[in-house]
């Protein structure tokens, strides 16, 4: 089976690339750089693109039989916005694989982002303008909605430790999800990529609040425990600060707002890998 894989060497990427390998497929592993040193050489076939430039994709999914993407914007960006990356970059995409013979398109989203308010997110409501998309398309389509990464909240509560406070959104300390390892979900998204028009909302095994998990960074971290609140407001006024909008910031704040305001638990539970232990070698110096 020959599969394209685009956003092969982001942190999630890398990952499904490695459990492809494991199943002796023939890849083509695409993205804007290839992984020096990565360990698969000779196991896929490299190619560069940018996908918010359609010239770059031309001929990308002939002789294609699945198409999985992860591609979208994970960090802040002054150039490109999530409606660039996320809606249009995977629509230029689609595309080619439509006029491929593609059979199916796969498609890595995020949890919650077709509830009331995601319309205001834009790391949110371009993911959902992805699905729309799909669901209404020509082709057979998986929709992986990840509830969040094991490595995305030690790497955004990591700044906090260091400093020794936590900043958590008052009236929201209870809010939970059920975040899962990234080898776990990569495993989960090939294990069911030959599924046909279904929406999975995935997480781990284990559900936290994120004052819990605050708490067990903290602890890791061998320092006392410090949570202060901050009203979910100043959140909104920061992401329209001038000098956060013009560094392409303003995103990222938002999404980072509505995730610690709303409960992301994902139905569909996978892996055996404890966030807990994770935590524990991630600030304990192991990871």
């Amino acid at each position: 089976m020959k599969i394209l894989l685009a956003g092969a060497f982001g942190n999630l990427g890398f990952e499904i690339l490695k459990a492809l390998t494991k199943k002796k497929h023939e890849i083509i592993a695409a993205d804007l750089k290839e992984k020096e040193d990565n360990g698969l050489e000779g196991k896929y076939t490299f190619r560069a693109i940018d996908a918010t430039n359609p010239e770059t994709l031309k001929g990308i999914c002939d002789g294609v039989d699945i198409v999985i993407t992860t591609m979208g914007l994970t960090t802040a960006s002054a150039k490109f916005t999530a409606y660039d990356i996320d809606y249009q970059g995977n629509m230029n995409l689609y595309k080619e694989a439509v006029k491929a013979g593609v059979k199916k398109f796969n498609y890595i989203s995020v949890i919650a982002c077709d509830l009331p308010g995601a319309e205001e997110v834009p790391m949110l409501h371009a993911k959902y303008m992805v699905e729309e998309e799909l669901k209404k398309g020509s082709l057979e389509y998986v929709i992986y909605r990840p509830t969040g990464y094991f490595y995305d909240i030690a790497k955004v509560f990591k700044p906090y430790v260091d400093k020794g406070e936590m900043q958590l959104l008052k009236g929201y300390h209870d809010v939970k999800a059920n975040v899962v390892d990234c080898p776990d979900f990569a495993k989960f998204i090939v294990d069911h990529m030959k599924d046909s028009n279904v929406t999975y909302e995935v997480g781990g095994k284990e559900t936290y609040t994120y004052e819990e998990m605050a708490k067990m960074c903290f602890r890791a971290a061998g320092k006392p425990v410090i949570i202060k609140d901050s009203p979910i407001w100043m959140f909104s006024l920061l992401a329209n600060l001038p000098k956060i909008k013009k560094e392409g910031k303003h995103d990222i704040i938002l999404f980072s707002k509505w995730t610690l305001s709303h409960d992301l638990v994902g139905k569909d539970v996978t892996g055996d890998a404890s966030f807990a232990e994770y935590i524990k070698e991630y600030f304990g110096g192991k990871k």
